[in-house]
């Protein structure tokens, strides 16, 4: 006896593709954000070179970092509106050969002005048009349930690609010399990145005829679908969200505060690490291998908070990652005191597997509280203010380091820093708009 399919069934089939696209554009994604990322950290690696050669101190040196971000507050609204009307497909090259030839142009710097321009202008703010802001402006659109570890497997290539660049690009700096490194850093960037996103990559679903998570749209006589409703505010869901009505929102400052202090502590560490190790008595292939490690760890971290957000809620994620800059800071300053080995490997562990988790959650935080058309200048504002607490952490650090001879400050400040980056993404209360899926699922189980 043969049992007919239910109606639709066949034609549902039929559509599903074999890989849906959104994983492509998480795997191009992949590739860009390692490389992309990976040249920006590698800053850190040619920190001590260029204050060794120039005589330079570190407030001076690591200004060029902070200038780029500050910067940022200007080219930020130009890659929204990059976005907007080219998507990624134009933008992300547009930054990858920014970055190139900020690299290519920082083997003739002689002066910091020159320094300034070349890894502040160029590199830095043309790592802002292919890393985690651009990134987040477009990634959230391809996936609503698994929307957290999406983003976090497609932000896990920084790992990949730090474990095996960081530690080349320090071999070659050693044997070759830091232009040399720079030259090898532009050529990856351009020959990695534009190719493959003028190639693939794609704002959203709908400009391909898909919806999201690989959905098919429905046909006369498919089967209805039971939609699992995840709004809790209908009132503010429903809103069409313009800049200037979130600016008006406690919630969009709670999220910018939040964003400030988390990103003060990222690059504040990430920057000075290196430097601060060769400082304790680690070599300066340690300290490399150590900065690329945390990156490898943080594949699991971005993955693995990513996943954990999509399941509990996108505060509870940013709390497990918040934790581990609060570990990460207190090994830091252990390590002024005791500097084994045992310490270091600790601070790296937690910096990674834990507290590079906040990138996997960085667009779906505001995505998920200002959804909409407006949302890419919504995040781009938010950007700005996140991106001010980067420069400010790496100056800040710098001159730390210049006035007192040592960082115990400024670690002190990260993890008073990382407790209220905690508390201000409690008070935003994502959850309070929008449940994320499995907790929206869970709540129809039980209307149910």
């Amino acid at each position: 006896m043969t049992i007919a399919p239910p109606p639709g069934a066949a034609s549902a089939a039929r559509r599903r593709p074999r890989l849906y696209y959104g994983w492509i554009v998480v795997a191009v994604a992949f590739v860009t954000m390692g490389v992309a990322v990976t040249a920006r950290t590698g800053f850190g690696l040619l920190f001590p070179e260029v204050i060794a050669e120039f005589g330079w101190n570190s407030g001076v040196t690591s200004g060029a970092f902070s200038v780029g971000f500050l910067a940022s507050t200007a080219f930020l609204p130009v890659v929204g509106w990059m976005m907007t009307r080219w998507g990624p497909r134009g933008s992300i090259p547009v930054g990858a050969a920014m970055v190139a030839l900020g690299y290519v142009a920082a083997t003739w710097i002689t002066t910091p002005l020159e320094l300034y321009l070349a890894f502040g202008l160029l590199a830095v703010n043309g790592s802002m048009a292919m890393s985690y802001i651009t990134h987040s402006m477009f990634l959230p659109n391809w996936f609503v349930r698994n929307r957290g570890l999406a983003i976090g497997l497609a932000f896990a290539g920084v790992g990949v690609a730090s474990v095996a660049l960081l530690p080349a690009m320090q071999w070659l700096i050693e044997t070759e010399g830091w232009r040399a490194a720079c030259l090898a850093v532009a050529a990856v960037t351009a020959v990695a990145i534009i190719p493959l996103n003028l190639a693939f990559q794609r704002m959203r679903p709908e400009d391909m005829g898909l919806l999201p998570d690989g959905e098919s749209a429905p046909e006369p006589g498919d089967a209805p679908r039971q939609a699992i409703d995840p709004v809790v505010d209908r009132k503010w869901a429903e809103t069409d969200w313009t800049l200037g009505l979130a600016i008006r929102t406690a919630r969009f400052w709670w999220i910018a505060a939040g964003y400030f202090c988390g990103l003060f502590i990222w690059y504040a560490i990430q920057v000075h690490q290196t430097r601060f190790l060769i400082d304790q008595g680690f070599g300066p292939g340690v300290a490399a291998l150590a900065l690329g490690m945390v990156a490898f760890f943080g594949i699991a971290g971005q993955i693995g908070v990513g996943a954990l957000s999509d399941r509990w809620g996108r505060e509870i994620g940013w709390t497990v990652a918040g934790t581990g800059y609060i570990l990460a800071s207190a090994c830091l300053l252990m390590l002024e005191q005791a500097p084994t080995a045992a310490l270091m490997w600790t601070m790296v562990v937690v910096q990674g597997l834990l507290g590079n988790g906040v990138s996997a959650i960085f667009g779906a935080i505001p995505a998920e509280v200002f959804q909409g058309r407006r949302f890419p200048s919504i995040l781009t504002a938010i950007s700005l203010v996140a991106n001010t607490g980067a420069a400010a952490g790496v100056w800040l650090m710098g001159v730390i380091r210049d006035e007192t001879g040592g960082y115990a400050a400024g670690f002190w400040l990260c993890l008073v820093l990382s407790v209220v980056c905690i508390g201000c993404i409690w008070a935003a209360s994502p959850r309070k708009v929008r449940l994320v899926s499995r907790q929206a699922a869970k709540r129809a189980a039980r209307a149910a």
